[in-house]
């Protein structure tokens, strides 16, 4: 036959209130970690990303620039060529921009 003593009882609650502060405590702290962890690697790819958004726009703006400098001395050497062309192109520009507005 079993008794069951107020004492043991108290005691066993006693117990099981601290197992389940320590379990709270530690389900809090891996939480904890692995959110900083979660947070460190967005972060990360953030930073990686911005570099290479960064790095490309460089890029492009050095081959813009390149091309730019191209087209300058193009032009400079075939000035006539170039405002034939300029002049083809408004041409065009105005015929097709003139079609498109009157509908």
């Amino acid at each position: 036959m079993t008794s069951s003593k107020p004492e043991d009882f108290a005691a066993d609650l006693a117990a099981l209130r601290d197992d389940v502060t320590k379990l709270t405590s530690s389900v809090s702290e891996f939480i904890r970690k692995q959110t900083a962890a979660a947070s460190n690697t967005v972060f990360d790819a953030a930073d990686n990303t911005r570099r290479k958004v960064s790095d490309t726009a460089s890029k492009a703006q050095d081959v813009v620039a390149g091309a730019s400098k191209d087209l300058e001395t193009t032009i400079e050497r075939n000035p006539l060529s170039a405002v034939f062309i300029a002049m083809v192109a408004g041409l065009f520009i105005g015929i097709f921009g003139g079609s498109l507005s009157r509908k």
